[in-house]
C-alpha cells in the first residue's frame, strides 16, 4: 500500500502525472501526423468521403441521417439530435485514405445509436451529470480543501470520478466505432487492401487518444483518492 500510495499520491505521483501528459500529447501529435499522411494517399475509387458516408449510411438503412460540412480540421462528429454526420474541412470532399476512414467512423457512431448499442446507451444518459460535474468538480473540491471540509472534498471526488467513468465508456464506444467501420469499408470492397490498411492505422491512432485521456484522469483519480484518504488518518 505504502508503494502505492508513492507511486500516485506521494513522492512519485508528479512525475506518473507528467508522465500520463506526456504521453497524451505524443498521441495527440501521432493521430494528427498519421491523418495527415493518408490524407495525402488517394484512393483507387476515387470516392469522396461525403459519397462513401452516403453509401455505409444508406446501406444501413439510415437515409433520414444527413451529412453536412463542418469548419476545421479533425472536427467530424455524429449529433444524434439532429441526425448529422458532421464532416471537417479536411474530411468532406476528399477521396482520401484518411478521410474516408475517419468519415466511416462516424458512420459508425450513427449506426451504434440506430442498433441501440448498449455502451453508447450509457455514455448518452451520462451527459447530462457529466456536463455538470465535469465544470464542477475542481471547484467543489478547492472548497473542500480550503475550509477542510472533508464531506465536500468527498463530493468533489465523487463529481470527477463520474466524469472518469465516462471516458471510461467512452473507450468501447469509440473502438466500436472504429471496428464498424474497418469491417464495412472492407467488406464491401470500398477500399483496397493496402488503403485498409491505411484507415485501421488512421483509426487506430485516433483511438489511443481517448485511451490517453482516460488513463490521464484516472491517474488523477486515484491521486485525489489516495490523498483524501491520507488527510483522515
Amino acid at each position: 500500500m505504502s508503494l502505492i500510495y508513492d507511486v500516485f499520491a506521494g513522492r512519485w505521483s508528479g512525475l506518473v502525472l507528467i508522465g500520463m501528459v506526456i504521453f497524451s500529447l505524443i498521441c495527440q501529435i501521432r493521430v494528427k501526423s498519421t491523418f495527415a499522411e493518408y490524407n495525402r494517399v488517394r484512393t483507387v475509387s476515387g470516392a469522396t468521403a461525403d459519397m462513401v458516408a452516403r453509401q455505409i449510411l444508406d446501406m444501413n438503412g439510415l437515409y433520414n441521417v444527413q451529412i453536412m460540412r463542418v469548419p476545421g480540421s479533425l472536427t467530424d462528429h455524429y449529433d444524434p439530435r439532429s441526425n448529422i454526420v458532421a464532416l471537417s474541412d479536411s474530411t468532406y470532399g476528399n477521396a482520401t485514405v484518411g478521410a474516408i476512414g475517419v468519415a466511416a467512423h462516424e458512420c459508425g457512431h450513427a449506426i451504434q445509436y440506430a442498433r441501440g448499442y448498449t455502451p453508447i446507451k450509457i455514455r448518452q444518459s451520462l451527459y447530462p451529470a457529466v456536463n455538470f460535474c465535469s465544470g464542477a468538480w475542481f471547484w467543489v473540491l478547492a472548497i473542500g480543501i480550503f475550509f477542510e471540509w472533508f464531506f465536500i472534498i468527498e463530493v468533489g471526488i465523487a463529481f470527477y470520478t463520474i466524469v472518469v467513468i465516462f471516458q471510461l465508456v467512452t473507450l468501447p464506444v469509440e473502438f466500436d466505432a472504429s471496428n464498424r467501420a474497418i469491417k464495412t469499408l472492407g467488406d464491401n470492397m470500398i477500399l483496397t487492401g493496402e488503403e485498409l490498411a491505411g484507415a485501421k492505422k488512421t483509426l487506430g491512432a485516433a483511438a489511443m487518444t481517448y485511451v490517453a485521456s482516460f488513463l490521464t484522469s484516472f491517474v488523477q483519480l486515484l491521486r485525489l483518492v489516495l490523498r483524501a484518504s491520507s488527510r483522515r488518518r
